[in-house]
C-alpha cells in the first residue's frame, strides 16, 4: 500500500490537474504509483500514471459512489486510460414499531401518519442500487484533460424483477462538464456516510441534466456556474396544469478548502423560474424559486470529522432528498387557479469516526420542513425527521459490511405524528 503522504501528495497533484487544463499539460508527477488493487490489462503503466491519478481521485465523489475502477487498459503513449469498476451491493431490513412501506429506501416522506397497526413491522432484502460504470480520460495539448464516463445501476421493478438504469453519464473537458450527473447544488464532501439507500431526510440530493464550470483559484478556492434542466414537481388542482418548463435553473458555488482538502466550506446559490398554467385566466404564470445553502466537512482531529449542510428556499423542494418528487415545488393557495412556491427549511448535521484504518462510524441528526401549506388541508405534509447510526468494517480490501438503525417522524399539518424504526445490514464488494 502506499504512504499516507505520498497518497495525499498525488491527491493535491491530479485535482489541480483536473480543473486545471494548463496544469495537466505539465509534466505529472512522479510521486504517483499505480495501486495495488488496479489491474493493468494493457499498455505502458509508467507512462499513463498521470491518467490512472485523475481515474483514482475523483472529482466530487458522493459516499454512493463506487470506488476507483478495478480493471484499467492503458495505450503505449500514455494518453488514454480506461477504466471498468463498479460494486455488488446487497441489503436486509427489519422495520419494527412502524413500517416504511416503499421497498429498500427510507423515505420519512411516507411514514404512515398516524401509525398503523397493519403496518408495524417488515422484512426485506435487495441487491437495488447496485452499479457498474465505465470511464474514459486522456489529455490532450490543446485543452488538457478530458473524460468521459457512464454509470448504470440495478434497479428493482415489481415483483422480483429487476432492470437497468443510467444513472451518470457526462463528458467533461477541461474545466467544462455536460451531461447528466448529481446537481451541482449538491455537496458531495458533506454527506454523512449511511447504509441505506436513500440517506437522510434534509440532504440536499438530485441528479440533473446540465453544463457545469468548474474554475479553480489558487490552493484553497473553488467555485462552480451551472445551468440544469429543471425538473419541476407541482401539486395541481382543478383550475391549474402543469407544462413544460422554459428556464434552466441557475446555481453557483464557491468553497474554501485546508488541510489539504480534507476540510472545506461551502456556500451555494441558486435561482429558479417555475411555470404553470392558470384554467382560470387561460394563461401561464411564472413563479420565482431560489434556495441557499451553507455546507462544510471540518476535520477536528485525524480520525474525527464533522459533516454538515443546511439549505432554506423557495420553490426548491425537488433538491431536498425527503421532498423530492412529492409536489412541493409549487402547491395550490386559497386562489382558484394560482400556485406558491412554499418555503423549505432542510439540514444535516453529523459526523465520522475512523477508529481504524478498516473501520468507521458515522452519525446524524436530520430534518426536512415544508411552509405555507395551509390550503393543502390538515393531512399535509409538515416536517420529518431522520436520526442514525451507521458502523462500516472492511473484512478485507473492497469487501465492506455495514449496519444501521434508523429512526423516522413524520409530523402533519394537524399536528399528529407518525414514527418508523429500521435496522440494515448491508454487504457490498467493489470491482
Amino acid at each position: 500500500m502506499e504512504h499516507p503522504r505520498t497518497l495525499l501528495l498525488a491527491a493535491a497533484t491530479l485535482t489541480a490537474a483536473i480543473l486545471s487544463p494548463r496544469a495537466a499539460a505539465q509534466e505529472p508527477a512522479d510521486t504517483f504509483l499505480i495501486p495495488e488493487r488496479a489491474i493493468v490489462a494493457t499498455g505502458d503503466a509508467d507512462n499513463g500514471r498521470h491518467l490512472v491519478g485523475i481515474l483514482y481521485n475523483p472529482v466530487e465523489a458522493h459516499f454512493t459512489d463506487p470506488t476507483p475502477p478495478r480493471f484499467l487498459f492503458l495505450d503505449s503513449e500514455g494518453k488514454v486510460a480506461f477504466g471498468i469498476g463498479g460494486y455488488i451491493k446487497g441489503s436486509a431490513r427489519y422495520d419494527f414499531d412502524g413500517a416504511v412501506d416503499d421497498g429498500p429506501s427510507f423515505y420519512t416522506h411516507d411514514i404512515a401518519v398516524p401509525n398503523r397497526s397493519d403496518q408495524n413491522q417488515a422484512l426485506g432484502a435487495t441487491f437495488n442500487h447496485s452499479v457498474v460504470f465505465m470511464q474514459l480520460v486522456g489529455t490532450t495539448s490543446r485543452f488538457g484533460n478530458y473524460e468521459v464516463y457512464v454509470m448504470t445501476r440495478f434497479s428493482q421493478g415489481s415483483g422480483d424483477t429487476y432492470g437497468v438504469q443510467v444513472k451518470k453519464v457526462y463528458l467533461r473537458l477541461g474545466n467544462l462538464m455536460a451531461g447528466y450527473n448529481l446537481s451541482p447544488w449538491m455537496d458531495p464532501g458533506a454527506a454523512v456516510p449511511v447504509v441505506d439507500d436513500q440517506g437522510p431526510s434534509g440532504s440536499a440530493f438530485a441528479y440533473s441534466a446540465q453544463v457545469r464550470y468548474t474554475p479553480k483559484f489558487g490552493r484553497h478556492w473553488g467555485a462552480s456556474f451551472a445551468l440544469e434542466i429543471p425538473q419541476a414537481a407541482m401539486t395541481l388542482t382543478d383550475h391549474t396544469r402543469k407544462i413544460a418548463q422554459r428556464v434552466p435553473d441557475i446555481s453557483s458555488h464557491i468553497q474554501y478548502s485546508w488541510q489539504g482538502g480534507h476540510s472545506h466550506v461551502r456556500l451555494t446559490a441558486m435561482l429558479r423560474n417555475l411555470v404553470y398554467r392558470d384554467e382560470v385566466r387561460s394563461d401561464n404564470r411564472f413563479v420565482t424559486g431560489y434556495g441557499f445553502m451553507l455546507s462544510g466537512a471540518i476535520g477536528i482531529a485525524p480520525q474525527l470529522s464533522l459533516l454538515c449542510q443546511a439549505s432554506y428556499g423557495r420553490g426548491m423542494a425537488n433538491y431536498i432528498n425527503d421532498l423530492n418528487g412529492y409536489g412541493y415545488d409549487l402547491i395550490p393557495t386559497s386562489t382558484p387557479g394560482r400556485l406558491t412556491a412554499p418555503r423549505s427549511l432542510a439540514f444535516e448535521a453529523g459526523a465520522r469516526l475512523d477508529v481504524s484504518p478498516s473501520f468507521f462510524l458515522t452519525g446524524c441528526y436530520s430534518q426536512a420542513r415544508v411552509y405555507d401549506q395551509q390550503a393543502m388541508g390538515p393531512q399535509a405534509y409538515r416536517y420529518a425527521q431522520y436520526a442514525t447510526v451507521s458502523g462500516f468494517y472492511d473484512i478485507i480490501p473492497d469487501l465492506r459490511l455495514g449496519l444501521q438503525y434508523i429512526y423516522g417522524n413524520r409530523a402533519d399539518m394537524s399536528g399528529i405524528h407518525g414514527h418508523a424504526n429500521r435496522v440494515t445490514a448491508m454487504i457490498q464488494y467493489s470491482f
